[in-house]
């Protein structure tokens, strides 16, 4: 970040924590980054006016003082995108965390780039031919050691022609020419503006679903590739656990984990969590295929409003190599927060509950850069977008809760009733919604899951039923309801405790496959079928009440995570001992 132009100097009047003005400064342009002070404070412009700017720090700018020196740097906030990525924890602004000092200073701002990472080498294997033609997006080569997934070394955008030159394999660093297209240099690494969204060829329309391994959502309230979905939780409604759940068990190629204004010890716990468990696709461990961009509450406000745009363009990043990416925001109430704080000392206008008036605006330009489209290489690669919201004391009508709602595919709001009797995932399915089911049922029906639609639809409609007369009976009592009316409260029971609910700590129930999920609902079907013929042949609620159930929910936990066969022997044998009812 040194100058780059002479006589573009100007000096700060007026500090107001993340908020500096400066003035004397010439052709400045928006989102140029600036630096302050003799720290050199990174800062980004945000409002314009003759000589005179707005910037957003995104330090501590404790002991910044009117007078000092405001340097241009003449690019945008950028952040190094190349090797090393994967199983690394970065800053909000995209500085490894792991080699920095125990206390963060901002005379870090000073470099763009780790030392560290600069010096390190790394084993670069050409697969392009000098003298073909090549353009954005086509592979130059391989680093084969930079992580679970291989990373790809391809031509930048907007860069094509004849490669004329490209380095034989051997040790490389990151900033070291790997390439030369047509006089064009290119590097194992490149600086990427986070703010713009990095090009593509066209996004698909066709919805193909993300397998999340968590049974409720899966099942009921499934999220396609390459859409959004947000979760909104009040405090102890289980929102990280379920996310971190998403992040170790979704079938997606990349994890990239933005903890955004959370507390140090939840992210340590992400850290610690995927470092332990072993990828079952590639045998390494999980982390290995994860980017964490900690920005915690502790850490500067405005890098924080950063951290969430960092995240998503490294997502891009791993998305133009051919990856299905998926990034995990926790959470943007606490990026919104960071908008309104700057928006209040800037003297803005507030708008509802003091957030900024371009909020909704905001959250848009989040969340439309997921998508699942065809690359600049031709390839089929997807970003998929989940968001979670902390609303104050759990309202469910407050602004980011609202707003997230309409830029996303699926709504996973997290019921505290549900989660304070210890029902997790605590997903409601009465606010909950999933916009691409119809499709995504399609989906399943022609790759072998044609009964996918079915389920789901009689799940949704038992457990409205169930809800109904549960409310019924608290009035007028539960044995007052007809045989096949109870019958259906008990389907609501073992429904919700059988299938939708899920141990987290379970080898067993951590994850489930389809298959396994598929076999749970018809298990519990199939026993309310049971009992629905048994009332119509005269026998008591009461005795089919009696029965023992238990095996029906405990199947979840006591077979493995892919062993549906087992679920179905169960069904046979619990369905046998109902049929000896009279």
């Amino acid at each position: 970040m040194e100058p780059v132009a002479e006589g573009k100097d100007g000096q700060v009047v007026r500090v107001s924590g993340p908020l500096v003005e400066i003035e004397g400064v010439e052709r400045l342009s928006m989102l140029e980054l600036m630096t302050l002070g003799p720290q050199r404070i990174a800062a980004e412009t945000v409002a314009i006016a003759g000589t005179k700017a707005t910037l957003q720090a995104y330090e501590y700018t404790g002991g910044l003082k009117v007078g000092d020196v405001a340097a241009a740097t003449g690019a945008e906030l950028s952040s190094l995108m190349g090797p090393g990525l994967l199983g690394q924890v970065f800053d909000g602004l995209m500085r490894p965390l792991s080699s920095a000092p125990m206390w963060l200073t901002p005379a870090r701002s000073q470099s763009t780039a780790d030392p560290v990472v600069l010096a390190r080498e790394w084993t670069f294997v050409p697969t392009a031919v000098p003298g073909t033609n090549v353009s954005a997006g086509d592979v130059l080569g391989t680093v084969p050691e930079s992580g679970s997934v291989v990373h790809r070394v391809l031509v930048p955008a907007g860069v094509y022609g004849v490669l004329s030159w490209v380095a034989p394999e051997g040790k490389v660093r990151v900033l070291d020419p790997i390439a030369v297209v047509a006089d064009h240099v290119v590097s194992l690494a490149e600086r990427v503006p986070i703010r713009r969204a990095r090009p593509f060829l066209a996004r698909h329309t066709a919805a193909v679903p993300l397998h999340t391994g968590q049974r409720v959502l899966d099942l009921v309230f499934p999220l396609a590739r390459g859409a959004a979905a947000t979760v909104p939780g009040g405090f102890g409604t289980g929102k990280t656990m379920m996310l971190q759940q998403v992040a170790k068990w979704s079938d997606a190629d990349v994890i990239v984990y933005v903890g955004c204004g959370e507390r140090g010890n939840e992210m340590a716990d992400v850290l610690d969590g995927l470092s332990q468990l072993e990828d079952a696709r590639t045998g390494d461990r999980l982390i290995d295929r994860t980017v964490i961009i900690a920005n915690t509450s502790n850490m500067p406000m405005m890098a924080r409003e950063a951290s969430i745009f960092t995240g998503i363009t490294v997502a891009e990043y791993y998305r133009d190599m051919g990856y299905d990416v998926v990034v995990i925001a926790d959470s943007t109430s606490r990026w919104a927060e960071a908008l309104r704080e700057f928006a209040n000392r800037n003297g803005d206008l507030p708008a509802e509950e003091g957030y900024p008036a371009n909020l909704s605006s905001e959250l848009a330009s989040f969340y439309e850069r997921a998508g699942r489209v065809t690359t600049l290489g031709g390839q089929s690669a997807s970003v998929t977008v989940i968001g979670a919201v902390s609303p104050p004391g759990g309202d469910m009508s407050e602004p980011v809760t609202t707003d997230s709602q309409r830029f996303v595919r699926s709504l996973w709001m997290l019921d505290r009733d549900l989660a304070y009797s210890r029902h997790y995932p605590a997903v409601s399915w009465t606010g909950s919604f999933a916009r691409d089911a119809e499709e995504l049922g399609n989906w399943h029906a022609a790759n072998g899951q044609p009964g996918w639609a079915i389920r789901r639809a009689r799940t949704v409609a038992l457990l409205a039923a169930s809800d109904r007369l549960a409310e019924l009976a608290e009035i007028i009592g539960r044995s007052s309801l007809p045989g096949h009316e109870q019958v259906l409260l008990l389907g609501g029971r073992l429904l919700r405790d059988g299938v939708l609910m899920q141990n987290a700590l379970s080898n067993n129930d951590g994850y489930c496959s389809l298959e396994k999920g598929a076999a749970l609902l018809d298990l519990v079907f199939d026993v309310v079928d049971a009992c629905q013929r048994l009332v119509e042949r005269g026998v008591a609620v009461a005795s089919i009440e009696e029965a023992d159930f238990g095996p029906v929910l405990r199947a979840r936990e006591e077979f493995g995570p892919s062993d549906d066969a087992s679920v179905r022997a169960r069904s046979a044998e619990v369905l046998a001992a109902l049929e000896a009812l009279q």
